[in-house]
């Protein structure tokens, strides 16, 4: 039995530092508050204070960019909406700091500081995105806003060292709304039909909502393979060929009706629930040319997969005002996933069928969890919260392998089950602090506990748990004499849990066993990585929405885990294995320019542009190159748009720098350069329709993957392309 708890003090010897430091900012904060409130209260010093109320009490002059203690970036509906995008990573692409990896935008992961596999933290509606879900399939047309956090905040799970993206479903409810949305999505060997409806009403103290997303999409698609292998003297042993080509069809269907009611006494209760449910079918065929070498086993294969995937999601919010000002914002909640996968495959050797094998995975996921938050303004200028969060979660899974005896080939049969309970018990406070008008600061402390047990037919029972104990501190200066600049600083404790699907020692077998298709095998044995975090930045603001920015960040981590592929019992096995510590730094500028902030009378064009440099250094793995997590080193967003009159243009183009890195002493992977133009023009026709037409991904860049592996008797050479295309899509939106 294991059983590996985190005590924060002994996990973390910086804790104490990191207490000591945030305390004697308070302490700072709290000494210049009383001398700011001497005996001296004539009219002429209490006049600008109230002022800056009757400012920031205005819903058109707050921008929580700017006002905002805690930095945040918000990303509004208008610019979720502006290039007609079926799915929310072709958004998070444009956002300022945020890459999306992946090629053509398929099964990309999203990544703050140029790090992801969990060190960004993806929430809906301010909780964790459940296991299994994938975020590719959620369509913009469900979704109100989305905010990029950098700094993690207490009220929100601190697993987020790089950052947080919390995706905010659509809440508006405006009365008999009835909107509609056709569009057609085409490009080579692609297609990509959508139905967007909005209905929405209002009726007394009841209002509901209900967006519905209908997305179909067909993809024809190749990816031709080299692999070169090559002895200790760099003389190639083997070099083949991969030819494969692949067809696609999936079903998405996004939902999420909602319920609101204004009770007596000012409280409110609202009903929200998230569906999402799709199908998918995809079949591949790869054949390999050995020009040198032996051939592998299978060097003609078949795959046909179909896939089913539900989730049900669904929360009662209540929320009480006091009388003295207090408020109480209570949720109760719970998921439902079922999911499925079925793989036939087939391979020929010689015109002879030598494999025959159907593997079938099945799985279940049930959780209910409890938010609450309890907010007093005890002082004047403090906002002090109370919170909790505590949830629990079973998931079930199994997975049946038949190999039929087939040219020669051993019949194989494998009946894997595997459980995982789960359970989660957070808490937190926090106090808001507007020191004076120009220094606020945010102050937090959380402590979260994780307890998982993981059990099945083939491996002994594990247990793990985890406890992090996260002290926040973030502050935010107005410069003296300036109503345009102002300085930001944060100091957090985070943390990354083990994914839930890395933790059970269960075996996938790959086909062709190989360092570059090696099998993959869970770690019960793994622990979270703790990071302590430093945040600065610099922001200067001007009239017409413009801004520029400088940000920098570092992040120290303990425990960094990392997949290591080792020879084991006859074959390559890939695990995740924590391996020491590491250190990530980022710089980051943005830049936001309005002509009209410059001159009065100029076009209404606006400028936008952002780059982010990002560099790590992994203590267990020699260099050069070894970026932490495959770390994007460089990335930067380009755009514009331009209104006159019924017609808007625009354009953006995204850039991610890529490079060798080294994932551990033998292993080496090479990112890919991706250059992403998307072009867009809206045609409001009346009040009640409009046209959009958008381009995606117009330079059509391919996408590649590659990677080697050094043996005793070599290096392993495997690179595989993904060809790109344009999609052109053209929208009719419809208020009806």
């Amino acid at each position: 039995m294991i059983n590996p708890t985190l005590n924060a003090a002994r996990a973390y010897p910086g804790r104490l530092r990191l207490t000591v430091l945030v305390t004697a900012l308070a302490a700072a904060g709290l000494a210049h508050a009383q001398q700011s409130q001497t005996p001296n209260t004539s009219s002429a010093d209490t006049a600008p204070p109230m002022q800056k109320v009757e400012v920031r009490g205005s819903v058109e002059a707050y921008d929580p960019r700017r006002d905002d203690t805690a930095s945040k970036i918000v990303v509004t509906r208008e610019e979720i909406a502006k290039y007609g995008d079926t799915s929310v990573l072709d958004v998070l692409k444009r956002v300022p700091g945020v890459t999306v990896t992946g090629a053509n935008g398929r099964g990309g992961e999203v990544r703050m500081r140029g790090l992801g596999s969990g060190y960004t933290q993806i929430l809906i509606n301010g909780e964790r995105a459940p296991a299994g879900f994938t975020i590719d399939s959620l369509s913009p047309d469900v979704i109100e806003r989305i905010e990029v956090l950098r700094a993690a905040t207490a009220e929100f799970s601190t697993q987020s060292v790089a950052g947080t993206i919390n995706i905010v479903l659509k809440k508006t409810a405006k009365a008999g709304q009835r909107d509609v949305k056709i569009g057609i999505g085409k490009g080579p060997g692609f297609s990509n039909p959508i139905l967007n409806l909005q209905l929405a009403d209002r009726a007394d103290k009841m209002s509901w909502s209900l967006p519905v997303n209908l997305i179909y999409q067909h993809a024809e698609r190749l990816a031709p393979a080299h692999e070169v292998d090559y002895d200790l003297l760099g003389v190639p042993v083997l070099r083949s060929f991969t030819d494969s080509f692949g067809t696609s069809h999936a079903a998405i269907l996004n939902a999420s009706p909602r319920v609101n009611w204004n009770l007596e006494g000012g409280d409110t209760l609202t009903w929200q629930s998230f569906l999402n449910a799709n199908r998918f079918h995809g079949d591949t065929y790869g054949v390999t040319t050995t020009e040198l070498g032996a051939p592998p086993p299978f060097p003609s294969q078949e795959l046909h997969s179909a896939s089913q995937f539900g989730m049900l999601r669904s929360e009662l919010n209540w929320v009480h005002k006091f009388e003295s000002g207090s408020k109480l914002d209570m949720k109760l909640g719970g998921f439902a996933i079922a999911a499925s996968n079925v793989q036939d495959r087939s391979a020929l050797r010689d015109a002879v069928q030598v494999l025959d094998s159907t593997t079938e995975n099945r799985g279940h996921d049930y959780n209910l969890s409890s938010t609450g938050k309890y907010t007093n303004p005890l002082l004047e200028g403090h906002s002090l919260a109370l919170g909790w969060d505590v949830g629990y979660g079973r998931h079930f899974e199994s997975r049946e392998q038949n190999d039929l005896p087939v040219g020669g080939s051993a019949a194989y049969m494998l009946d894997q089950r595997f459980q995982a309970r789960s359970s989660r018990v957070a808490a937190y406070a926090q106090d808001k602090w507007t020191i004076t008008p120009r220094w606020s600061l945010y102050f937090g402390m959380r402590w979260e506990g994780i307890r998982i047990q993981t059990s099945g037919n083939d491996f002994a029972t594990a247990r793990t748990n985890s406890s992090v104990l996260s002290p926040l501190m973030q502050t935010l200066y107005k410069l003296p004499g300036t109503k345009a600049d102002q300085v930001r600083f944060a100091v957090t404790r985070t943390y990354k849990a083990p994914d839930l699907l890395s933790l059970p020692p269960r075996r996938f077998v790959s086909v062709n066993n190989s360092p570059t298709e090696p099998d993959s095998i869970g770690n019960p044995h793994l622990k979270p990585e703790l990071a302590l975090g430093f945040d600065a930045a610099y922001e200067h603001y001007f009239g017409e929405g413009g801004m520029l920015s400088l940000a920098l960040s570092r992040r120290s981590i303990q425990d960094f885990t990392r997949n290591v592929i080792v020879f084991q019992d006859g074959r390559w096995v890939q695990m995740p294995s924590n391996e020491g510590k590491a250190v990530t730094n980022s710089l980051e500028t943005e830049a936001k320019l309005p002509l009209k902030a410059l001159v009065a009378d100029a076009p209404a064009l606006d400028l936008r542009a952002s780059v982010s440099r990002n560099w790590s250094r992994v203590q267990s793995v020699p260099g050069p190159d070894n970026r932490l997590d495959q770390q994007t080193p460089l990335s930067g967003t380009l755009g514009a748009d331009y209104r006159t009159g019924a017609f808007t243009v625009g354009g953006s183009f995204a850039f991610r720098a890529g490079g060798p890195v080294r994932l551990s002493a033998n292993q080496s992977n090479y990112q890919n350069v991706r250059r992403d133009l998307d072009l867009y023009a809206t045609w409001r026709l009346d009040p009640k329709y409009q046209l959009r037409l958008a381009l995606n991904n117009v330079l059509g860049q391919d996408g590649l993957n590659a990677t080697s592996y050094a043996t005793p008797a070599g290096l392993v050479t495997r690179n595989t392309v993904y060809p790109g295309y344009m999609v052109a899509r053209l929208t009719l939106e419809v208020k009806l």
